[in-house]
């Protein structure tokens, strides 16, 4: 790699540190979570936050959007949505007998869906046919999107009540689930120090423009991935569909479907952001193991024997990257 391409990714990963510093200012730890929604950013793949109620995440897509200066929509779902509430409708005007249209939130650049699997089938398909296709037809008009065009997702566990589970075709076009945990006892102690003082949340400031997110885009495609690299992404994701081939054989009959090819493309991609956020031109074995269980964990469905010997997706991916021969 030229000095001229390396230097170009030094400069695009400053704007990611100013980023991860300015949501740092209202946010108590959570930096692994705040990593992975840069990771999706600068891979134009949507991301998916589960965790239970409380833990910050609508905090966090908020303060990130406020320092990117780009359009941002909340789209908070509820069961008695309707596709039209988030893609758009026409209205019909009686005194003239026109239709015109009705732009619905997805006509921004960065979307928060906040608790979407307690919306409908009909909505939440809408909803990832658009994230799928970056456009909405309404009538016999085509809108296509605005770049960057990001759909960052809020769910809570499935266990809770009125929520629906999203289906595996769908929940599949999100590049990244990332599961969020909760604070430490000390960074909880900050959390409450900072919300008794009285004192009023810090502003965040605009450290980003649309057009550096998109140059940064081009920064990443730069990253150098080598040949064993993508045959390790490979390796390991075959490994999910096929594991006794992958010579893990204690893991047969653990999975009842594995990760598809859409996983190949996200965890290459995906290691190539996180070697860039970390200063790097290359990407290495660790960015891929570092970012498999986030690409993987929705992506792979375990058995019903799995299930009756308590073993989760997280269980079977980390056999999977302890098994699977590092290049």
């Amino acid at each position: 790699m030229s000095e001229s391409a390396e230097a170009q990714i030094e400069q695009h990963a400053r704007i990611c540190t100013d980023l991860l510093n300015e949501v740092g200012k209202v946010l108590v730890g959570q930096e692994a979570m705040v990593q992975r929604l840069l990771i999706g950013m600068l891979s134009s793949g949507h991301v998916l936050l589960e965790g239970v109620p409380g833990l910050a995440k609508t905090l966090t897509v908020r303060s990130l959007a406020r320092a990117i200066d780009t359009g941002f929509s909340r789209i908070q779902f509820t069961p008695d949505m309707l596709p039209a509430d988030v893609t758009g409708t026409e209205v019909f005007h009686p005194k003239d007998g026109t239709y015109s249209v009705k732009r619905g939130p997805l006509f921004s650049n960065l979307i928060l869906a906040d608790e979407i699997n307690r919306a409908p089938a009909k909505v939440q398909a809408a909803l990832l046919e658009a994230m799928q296709e970056r456009q909405v037809t309404i009538g016999d008009t085509t809108f296509p999107f605005e770049e960057p065009f990001l759909v960052l997702a809020t769910q809570n566990p499935i266990e809770q009540e009125g929520t629906y589970p999203l289906p595996e075709a769908q929940i599949d076009r999100f590049m990244l689930k990332v599961k969020v945990g909760y604070p430490t006892k000390d960074e909880e102690r900050k959390i409450v120090d900072r919300m008794a003082s009285g004192q009023p949340e810090p502003e965040i400031n605009k450290v980003a423009s649309p057009e550096q997110i998109l140059a940064a885009r081009k920064a990443v495609d730069q990253v150098f991935i080598d040949e064993k690299v993508k045959g390790y992404v490979v390796d390991v994701v075959h490994a999910t569909r096929d594991p006794a081939a992958a010579g893990i054989a204690d893991l047969e009959g653990m999975i009842e479907m594995g990760a598809s090819p859409r996983a190949s493309l996200y965890l290459t991609q995906g290691a190539k952001a996180h070697a860039f956020l970390q200063g790097r031109s290359y990407a290495t074995p660790h960015d891929v193991k570092n970012l498999a269980p986030d690409v993987l964990r929705h992506r792979i469905v375990v058995s019903y024997e799995a299930e009756a010997q308590g073993k989760s997706a997280e269980d079977i991916i980390e056999r999977i990257l302890a098994g699977v021969l590092v290049p």
